[in-house]
């Protein structure tokens, strides 16, 4: 069993910053593939940035340039850098893991993430 826990959120202004942070359990976190999601009001939950355990990274296009995900192994935490936020950006933000690895086709899958966070609420004003 592996635990996911967000922390972060928050109210911030247009072309503002936050760092979204995820503390994971578990020995194994350097073989894990890590993902942020999000889930706007009345909207699906979205992918927005992944990393595995190799570090590569992925981020969707709508954040390209202004999100970046990063891991401390030492710490088991996932982060997620964002910059220039938007008012699209509000969301909660989940964090989810795929103990096994995931692959660079996959890592947009939400489906394929055994564990998730219990979110962390983004708001971005305009």
């Amino acid at each position: 069993q592996v635990q996911l826990v967000e922390s972060g959120g928050g109210l911030v202004q247009a072309g503002g910053s936050l760092r979204l942070s995820c503390a994971a359990s578990g020995r194994t976190f350097s073989s894990y593939g890590m993902g942020w999601f999000r889930q706007a009001p009345g909207k699906e939950r979205e992918f927005v940035a992944a990393i595995r355990s190799g570090g590569t990274t992925y981020s969707a296009d709508s954040v390209k340039g202004r999100f970046t995900i990063s891991r401390d192994i030492p710490k088991n935490t996932v982060y997620l850098q964002m910059n220039s936020l938007k008012p699209e950006d509000t969301a909660v933000y989940y964090c989810a893991a795929r103990v096994g690895g995931i692959l660079g086709f996959e890592v947009a899958a939400r489906r394929l993430y055994d564990y998730w966070g219990q979110g962390t609420q983004v708001t971005v004003s305009s």
